[in-house]
């Protein structure tokens, strides 16, 4: 059957189901469509609806079918049958929601048309109607005809917009993902729309930097109001909404407003726009929406008083009736609407509500203003909206209809300028061959309204100001001055009327009351009424000058103000006499107090200031009523010495229109021919005389043939030149003979371009397909420069291998001369440093090993005598220093011929000789090269440390007193000076695969380094290095918590030894392989303790602490879609059940796919975002595909990726020029097959670093849709252009949040590697704008089909939206940082008071103890619950020796838990903000941060406040 037949809209009435149907049809469409489907609906108006919804071709025929129970059989449905009935026989779980793995669906069929391929020899569609083969008045209609039935209301004629009212709303057409998909699109290259015209004037304005105008013309009830709603809509959308969002919303909730003050259904029109509004949308240069102001012309208010018959009053009374509550019904008396009556003469109630009106739109521009209008002279550009009122011939037409008309005159008259005459002016003047179009000129009627001094307005003018001027005078002059104007016809004497020929037809207008509607204004007494009452709103609508008006306001304010402290002090005074009162007031304390009231915290825990920014003050008020002061209503004030009455509306009306018309001369152009379907307000009735009518009169058919006929590209041949000079040859000129012959190369058709005297004049498809040649031809030159390059590079390299091998060849005698003259040096100092180490090793014995030690700790006697600190001796043998007279044994060197085999035997060696030899400690030299710090304990890092020499000679107060009288011993720590052992290296071996124990490392090491500071006071230089290098690595580490690599303890000391090497000076460098075994055996000590741990504790979850993107943790995100709540401006549909979504309302929109929905609907998703990747991509490779193939949620970051970022991060942030010099072309290629394949089976040690660094570069350029994507790109690089710093960061981030889960995820670890590089700048000279300049080429580029040359124009943009990342991810890593130190110190405090605490109890239970009972053994903290103890590190606490030698003593009342309780809440907030480090989420939503910040200062405050309590 055919899908035309029988068709109908949907019925409300009944009981109503969204039903889904899926298309199975040759043409690309959507998965399913979801229909509201009433239980009256049989199966021919469902497919109907179903073949509108989804786009497809109606001339061919379709059956709807039924499956029940998956893989059953399919029924057809005939076509009187009711789907919904065969719904509800469905199972009860899948009749509201039946996707197709329930099994119970319907499918929409396409039928096999018989008689072979008739279907396709239906006539043409026509998107552009100048495409038609013959431009006819009924070709046009047939034309237009057929794409309404398709409810396709769009049509072009070139860039001309013509659009038919269906006269209901279509929910295909205005949701956000239209916005999207016309967006930056050529014109004609989609479907016809609304919003590609918006898109049009938006990116005409940016290229041309050049104000827009679009203007809507149209009669009554032909969608110009709907169509500006539409265009508002889009316009704001593509301006980049969410930087200026409170502008955006006081813009698009303007509409509303003025629609219920200003609109009225009329017999013709259920939404009548009763007054004309120029919305003017100002942006900056980049793009980025400003502000807007409104214009509104000749408010209709005879309305208020009188009506027609089937019409209303506007809106907003029926609205107050509506939504008036009960109680307020009963309290204000309120009436059914149909019970009032309308006033008769009352026409002071006009100036009222025109007042009323005025005094909207005041407030309404008030709230879209820019403060910076006012204060910077930032250049602006523009773009207009123009909606007046259309054509109108009511039954009784009155002074209103003749202005309107005038108006709709006036706007056709600017139509034929711009379309006709001033287009076939510029043709005549090139010369070119041209034949004319007539067309109807209108001209001549708007000088009958106009002229002076006999026009219609100014007669009515000179009538309204005569005493005795009336109605039938003012008709006798009209006729007189008129009999012979061909545009103006006299009726008969009897009549009270005149005919004037529009060119939309006759219009009758009656003369009654003329000159009372053209005198309105608000009568003296009236405002002086006004002006007595006590509201102040209703002297602002009496003001004649809002100015003084607020003034006044100020004045009253201080003077009230005044007397309010006048009337307290009296008040106080009397007090006083009565009771003793200190006298103090101060006036500015009092305000300071009322400006706290008026500011809270918000979430973040930052002070929120609660009066509004936008506040009227006396300038922005004179701003804005300048721009409005021609549209305001005139108010009549009473003056004894008045001379000159105020403006007649007629004047203020031409005046108005007048500073319009200058302001659309000084834009482009757009125009938009909205057409009226039927007369009737049938939902999708196409009546064709109705429309053809109109064709007519606004000669649609003219324009169509001028579309078709002219040329809309036009260029200089100088600007043709300077566009195009890629395609001529070399040495060509900008002169007609080349241009000539590039389009003769090119193969254009001569009818398509036309060379005048100055300008090239081409057809819109001739101008696209030399872009699209231009395009190729740049891609091409590029390709020959990087050939060049290259080969210049490979030349470069060969050269310089050239020369090596011809000098080895030139010098082979030379060259093994000094071969053996190396050798013989490294022989002498392996001898003598060898020699050197048995000398001192027999030295140290006597020192470092005491016979007695075993013995003293057993018996716990006090430590031996401290040593003056000594100097540092490095450890390592190859920065030793030997006696210079000691002799060489040259026979080493032939002894162990590998040089392995000497450092090996070494090891072995001095490892044989630190075990037995005995130990002499009267060595001088001994004692000036040896470090030690004593430690009472036999833990794993003391055993494993033979030699050791007393560090400090400091002598800390111990815990606890001894029983027995037994010493006390000194809690130190004591650090080895012996070589690595090859156990070590073989523990090192272990991996990390536990983000606690990365943690713990990290606070493992923070005691180390809080006990060396503790008991050192005086640090050498390898301490100094020790304690610097151990304090940033713990960075690092904490650096790691949110990545949670898989990295074994080997990678982190290779890290440490970077970190260590970029520390040392040139005369430090001796000692690096000293705190490199240091920290190795400090290591080897945690990893010991760690597998005890490991075999006591049983294997728990761990719990991932790093806080996500909100919008992974969100329940309402399913299948990869980005919702947040979206405020509905204008009526639009609900993609997954298909009901509407009506104004103000609000839904859920997904920022990737602009996918819109109810709340309620979000359970019903069933589709992917259609912005995400195809998971069906092969996913063995790991180069050139999209991101999300290579993630899953185990594995949120490519595993490529991870393992080249960590890889730099321990191997590379200290190189200099880490990104910036390229790798050997040879192995990058022989990596990237590796890491091609299987990641994991690459060995990144052999290769080079810059390699590395160059196959992550090259990863993220072979993307096909980079990290920041090009759907993204544009928003981007308007985003960096906002004037404000603040707002560029904001909206960089905003645009950031809506990428895909993957590439947000990828992004924020790159950046946050990028953030560490940027950190270590001063050693490998990267900064934040040198990374940007590397990597934005990288994550951020142009789509393919983008213009090069505008690509290469947007570098610095890209690169300064990514150090706009970098740069402030920078700042809020240091932030975070210095946050988690306050936090370290904080909990020092909290630890030392607990262990005062437990110190204070410890001793008071030995006072009470018994001499007669059985010893207890000693109370040790670490019995206590809650005590945290290091067992490894023997570290009780972190003190200070002040504290320790006079103990300090806590309030009775301080409770032990309370501080165990803030202890480890200390902890929590340490691990939140470390795994926060990388997060890319907007300050503003950061409230751990916030939280972690003010804990910290609580802390800090509260032992500042005991300092002080116990100080008193």
């Amino acid at each position: 059957m055919s899908t035309t037949d029988g068709a109908r809209s949907f019925e409300q009435d009944g009981e109503a189901r969204v039903v889904q149907i899926y298309p199975r049809v040759s043409q690309d469409t959507a998965a399913y469509c979801p229909l509201q489907v009433s239980s009256h609906d049989t199966a021919r108006v469902v497919i109907h609806n179903a073949v509108v919804t989804l786009g497809l071709d109606s001339s061919r025929t379709y059956s709807l079918l039924e499956v029940r129970e998956g893989g059953g059989e399919e029924r057809p449905l005939d076509v009187g049958e009711c789907p919904l009935e065969r719904v509800l026989l469905w199972p009860a779980e899948v009749q509201k929601w039946h996707p197709q793995v329930k099994g119970y669906y319907f499918i929409l069929q396409q039928r096999a048309d018989k008689g072979g391929n008739q279907a396709e020899t239906s006539k043409e569609e026509y998107d552009d109607l100048c495409n038609l083969p013959s431009v006819t008045e009924q070709s046009v209609v047939e034309a237009l005809r057929q794409r309404f039935y398709k409810h396709k209301i769009y049509t072009y004629a070139s860039n001309i917009l013509f659009a038919i009212n269906p006269n209901k709303f279509l929910p295909v057409y205005y949701n956000p993902k239209y916005v999207k998909m016309y967006e930056n699109q050529p014109l004609g290259k989609l479907s016809p729309h609304i919003f590609a015209i918006a898109d049009a004037a938006f990116r005409a304005m940016l290229n041309r930097q050049a104000n827009q105008c679009i203007v809507i013309s149209g009669e009554s009830s032909s969608g110009k109001t709907e169509s500006s709603s539409y265009l508002i809509h889009c316009l704001t959308a593509l301006s980049q909404k969410n930087y200026s969002s409170r502008v955006q919303r006081t813009i698009l909730g303007a509409g509303p407003v003025l629609e219920a003050f200003g609109n009225a259904r009329t017999t013709d029109n259920n939404n009548s726009s009763r007054f004309g509004k120029f919305i003017q949308l100002n942006y900056l240069e980049s793009g980025v929406i400003r502000g807007a102001v409104i214009d509104k012309y000749l408010l209709e208010k005879s309305r208020l008083v009188s009506r027609d018959k089937n019409e209303r009053n506007y809106h907003v009374f029926y609205y107050l009736l509506m939504g008036a509550s009960k109680d307020e019904q009963q309290e204000f008396h309120l009436l059914k609407p149909q019970d009032y009556l309308y006033l008769k003469q009352v026409f002071n109630v006009f100036s009222l509500y025109s007042a009323l009106f005025d005094w909207i739109v005041l407030h309404i521009n008030h709230g879209m203003m820019n403060r910076r209008d006012i204060e910077d002279s930032v250049p602006c550009l523009s773009i207009g909206v123009l909606d007046m009122f259309g054509f109108e011939n009511l039954h009784t037409n009155s002074f209103e209809q003749l202005c309107i008309n005038y108006t709709n005159e006036m706007l056709q008259c600017y139509i034929n300028h711009n379309i006709f005459t001033l287009e076939q002016e510029g043709y005549v003047s090139e010369g070119i061959a041209w034949e004319n179009i007539e067309f109807t000129d209108n001209s001549g009627c708007v000088q009958l309204f106009s002229a002076k001094p006999f026009g219609l307005f100014h007669l009515l003018d000179d009538e309204s100001n005569l005493p005795q001027g009336a109605d039938e005078t003012l008709l006798d002059r009209l006729k007189q001055q008129h009999r012979d104007n061909p545009f103006f016809v006299s009726s008969p004497k009897t009549e009270p009327t005149f005919v004037i020929k529009h060119f939309a037809g006759g219009v009758k207008y009656h003369i009654k009351d003329f000159l009372k509607k053209n005198s309105e204004h608000m009568r003296p007494e009236v405002i002086s009424l006004l002006r007595s009452s006590e509201r102040s709103f209703l002297h602002h609508l009496a003001a004649s000058s809002p100015q003084a008006l607020f003034r006044w306001g100020v004045l009253r304010a201080t003077i009230r103000i005044l007397a309010m402290f006048k009337h307290l002090g009296r008040q106080r005074a009397e007090l006083s006499k009565t009771v003793h009162v200190p006298l103090f007031f101060c006036f500015w304390t009092s305000v300071l107090h009322c400006l706290c009231l008026l500011c809270r915290k918000s979430k973040t825990g930052r002070q929120k200031q609660l009066i509004p920014t936008n506040l009227m003050n006396l300038h922005s008020l004179q701003h804005i009523v300048g721009l409005t002061a021609h549209s305001r209503t005139t108010k009549s004030i009473f003056h004894p010495h008045r001379t000159t009455k105020p403006l007649t509306v007629s004047t203020q009306f031409q005046v108005s229109l007048g500073k319009l018309n200058q302001t659309i001369e000084k834009a482009e152009p757009f125009f938009i021919f909205c057409i009226r379907s039927n007369a009737e307000k049938k939902e999708l009735h196409f009546d064709e005389e109705l429309v053809q009518k109109q064709i007519k009169y606004m000669g649609i058919l003219q324009i169509v043939q001028m579309q078709k006929s002219g040329y809309s590209a036009k260029y200089t041949f100088e600007d043709f030149f300077a566009k195009f000079h890629i395609l001529f040859p070399r040495g060509a000129a900008a002169n007609p003979e080349q241009i000539t012959e590039l389009f003769e190369r090119m193969a254009l058709d001569k009818s398509t371009y036309q060379i005048g005297k100055t300008k090239v004049l081409l057809k819109q498809r001739e101008r696209r397909q030399l872009q699209d040649a231009h395009n190729k031809e740049v891609i091409r030159h590029i390709i020959i420069l990087q050939r060049w390059f290259r080969a210049c590079l490979v030349r470069l390299h060969f050269l310089q291998k050239k020369d090596a091998s011809l000098l080895i060849q030139v010098c082979p005698v030379s060259s093994w001369l000094l071969l053996q003259h190396s050798a013989q040096r490294l022989t002498s100092s392996v001898s003598l440093r060898t020699s050197l180490t048995k000398r001192e090793l027999k030295r140290q014995n006597h020192v470092e090993v005491s016979p007695n030690r075993t013995q003293q700790k057993q018996e716990g006697r006090g430590s031996p005598p401290p040593l003056n600190r000594p100097l540092s001796l490095p450890l390592d043998t190859s920065v030793g220093r030997g006696d210079p007279d000691s002799p060489s044994k040259a026979s080493s060197l032939q002894r162990y011929k590998a040089m392995e085999g000497i450092k090996e035997k070494a090891v072995k060696w001095k490892e044989r000789k630190s075990e037995g030899e005995p130990a002499d400690d009267s060595s001088p030299d001994v004692r000036q090269r040896k470090v030690f710090v004593s430690m009472p304990c036999d833990c794993a890092i003391c055993v494993c440390l033979p030699s050791a020499v007393v560090l400090s000679s400091f002598t800390p107060a111990s815990y606890h007193s001894s029983s027995g009288g037994r010493p006390t011993r000194n809690p130190t720590i004591r650090i080895s000076r012996a070589t690595r052992v090859q156990q070590w290296d073989t523990s090192l071996d272990r991996e990390i695969n536990d983000p606690n124990e990365l943690r713990n490392l990290d606070e493992f090491l923070g005691n180390q380094v809080n006990d060396l500071r503790t008991r050192m006071k005086d640090l050498s230089p390898t301490e100094s290095i020790f304690l610097t290098a151990t304090m940033q690595f713990r960075d690092t580490i904490k650096g790691m918590y949110s990545v949670q690599p898989k990295i074994a303890y080997k990678d982190l000391m290779k890290g440490y030894h970077n970190k260590v090497n970029s520390l040392a000076g040139p005369k430090e460098k001796p000692e690096v392989s000293l705190v490199v075994n240091l920290f190795q055996s400090v290591l080897d000590g945690f990893i010991r303790r760690e597998k005890k741990r490991g075999e006591s504790e049983p294997t728990k979850a761990t719990k991932t602490t790093k806080k996500r993107r909100k919008k992974d943790k969100c329940p309402d995100n399913p299948l990869d879609h980005l919702f947040s709540t979206y405020l509905v401006n204008i009526m639009q549909s609900c993609d997954l059940c298909g009901s509407y979504i009506w104004g103000m309302e609000k839904a859920y929109m997904c920022s990737a796919c602009k996918l819109i929905c109810h709340k309620k609907c979000l359970s019903k998703i069933i589709t992917n975002c259609s912005t995400r990747c195809d998971d069906s991509l092969p996913g063995s490779l790991h180069f050139g595909v999209e991101v999300c193939v290579l993630t899953s949620k185990a594995n949120p970051i490519p595993k490529v990726v991870e393992l080249l970022l960590m890889h730099v991060e321990i191997n590379g942030l200290y190189t200099e020029g880490i990104y910036r010099k390229s790798g050997s072309a040879c192995r990058a290629r022989e990596l990237h097959q590796i890491l091609e394949t299987d990641p994991e089976c690459a060995n990144l040690e052999n290769y080079p670093i810059h390699t590395i660094t160059g196959l992550l570069k090259r990863w993220l350029r072979e993307l096909p849709d980079p990290l920041m994507t090009f759907s993204l790109y544009s928003d981007f690089l308007h985003a960096v252009e906002l004037p404000e710093k603040s707002d560029r960061i904001r909206a960089v981030y905003q645009k950031v949040d809506e990428l895909p889960p993957a590439n947000y995820n990828t992004l924020e670890r790159l950046i946050f590697h990028l953030v560490r590089v940027a950190k270590e700048e001063e050693h490998n000279k990267m900064s934040s704008s040198s990374l940007a300049i590397v990597f934005a080429p990288c994550i951020l580029r142009s789509p393919d089909s983008d213009d090069p040359f505008l690509g290469m124009r947007d570098v610095s943009k890209t690169t300064r939206c990514v150090e706009i990342l970098i740069s402030e991810q920078l700042r809020r890593y240091n932030e975070k940082m210095q946050n988690i130190q306050e936090l370290e110190y904080a909990e020092a405090l909290a630890v030392n008071q607990l262990k005062l605490k437990r110190q204070n109890t410890v001793r008071a239970q030995r006072k009470v103890a018994t001499p007669s009972s059985t010893p207890h053994p000693p109370v040790l903290p670490e019995s206590l619950p809650g005590f945290i103890k290091n067992s490894e590190t023997c570290l009780y606490v972190v003190e200070q020796p002040s504290e320790l030698n006079v103990p300090q003593r806590l309030p009775d009342e301080t409770d032990e838990r309370t501080l165990i309780e803030r202890i480890k809440s200390i902890k929590q907030e340490k691990v939140d903000l470390a795994c926060r480090l990388p997060d890319l989420e907007q300050e503003h939503s950061d409230d751990n941060l916030d939280s972690s910040s003010s804990m910290s200062t609580e802390s800090l405050e509260d032992r500042l406040d005991s300092l002080d309590s116990e100080g008193q």
